[in-house]
């Protein structure tokens, strides 16, 4: 029988020894230089100084002012003259183939009694019916343009050009303002203790907002 060595019992496999994982380091990195401009506010920009020498712009205000165009006609004030008087003589120099502007028709005034005169005009503008007329105008302009048509032709040929040559106005206008105008001769209203009615007042009767 052969001898029979003692065979030495296996040794356990000894399994290796875990790692321990390596600490984490908390220290921050450090912030690049573009990053931390970034985060920064950027100042804003300054205006660029301008030049001295640099032409200003103009402000919207022309600075050629065209010279006021002449009136197309003859500029006449009838401010203190009497209104058939001066409708008169501007029916006349109308027929004669002049043009002419009136001026402040409500400084015109109507000589005589108050009472006849007030009811002259209020009679008219009563007159007729509201639809079907006559309407009677109740303000200066207006009733300056009918007293003058009634003294021209104004049914012909002839009066119509001669009405279409005349053009009235309440007080200046202001492209008139400069522009030297005149007066009538012979048709001042007369002195008398009690100031005649003009037509600024006689259109305020009439229900004129003036």
């Amino acid at each position: 029988m052969a001898d029979e060595t003692p065979v030495p019992a296996s040794t356990p496999a000894t399994s290796p020894a875990p790692v321990a994982p390596k600490p984490k380091t908390s220290s921050p990195k450090p912030k690049t230089a573009a990053k931390a401009a970034a985060r920064t506010p950027k100042a804003a920009p300054k205006p660029a100084a301008k030049a001295a020498s640099a032409p200003t712009k103009p402000t919207g205000v022309p600075t050629h002012v065209a010279p006021p165009k002449a009136p197309k006609g003859t500029v006449v004030d009838v401010s203190g003259l009497v209104l058939g008087r001066s409708a008169s003589l501007i029916a006349k120099r109308l027929l004669g183939g002049e043009s002419i502007i009136i001026i402040h028709a409500e400084k015109a005034v109507v000589t005589g009694s108050r009472a006849s005169v007030l009811n002259f005009y209020i009679a008219n503008r009563a007159r007729g019916s509201v639809r079907s007329g006559p309407h009677y105008p109740r303000y200066p302009d207006r009733i300056y343009r009918r007293t003058v048509r009634g003294m021209l032709p104004h049914l012909k040929t002839r009066g119509k050009e001669a009405f279409d040559r005349l053009e009235v106005f309440i007080g200046c206008p202001a492209e008139l303002s400069g522009v030297s105008h005149q007066s009538l001769d012979g048709a001042q209203a007369p002195l008398a203790l009690r100031p005649a009615l003009t037509l600024a007042e006689i259109s305020r009767l009439l229900g004129a907002r003036i």
